[in-house]
């Protein structure tokens, strides 16, 4: 566990400097640049389509996880928008709240049997 604490926070680190860098750059203009290459048909843009289900997916998870309940619908639609930063985030503080359980890191605490 130990190891993929280390993996989300080097995630975490280095996409909010990441982003931090193309902010300062070029704004904060990404929904317009994000849909015109899915609308483009090119790779940039299938990449992105292929990312934003990857997104919806992590949202659904989250929501399913807190068992769709309204902060579980909350927390599902931040992760859809926020992306490695939230989920990264979340995952950190979920692990430590499961004790290193991967059962109820996965699941939540409430869905495994004592």
């Amino acid at each position: 566990m130990t190891a993929f604490r280390v993996l989300l926070a080097s995630m975490l680190m280095i996409v909010l400097a990441y982003t931090g860098v193309v902010i300062a750059t070029h704004g904060l203009g990404l929904l317009p640049v994000f849909f015109s290459d899915i609308q483009a048909m090119n790779w940039p843009g299938q990449f992105n389509l292929d990312f934003s289900c990857l997104l919806v997916l992590s949202g659904l998870w989250l929501a399913w996880r807190h068992r769709f309940s309204p902060a579980g619908i909350a927390l599902g639609g931040l992760a859809t928008i926020g992306g490695t930063p939230v989920l990264a985030g979340y995952l950190l503080i979920a692990s430590v709240q499961a004790k290193g359980d991967a059962r109820a890191l996965l699941l939540g605490m409430g869905r495994i049997a004592p």
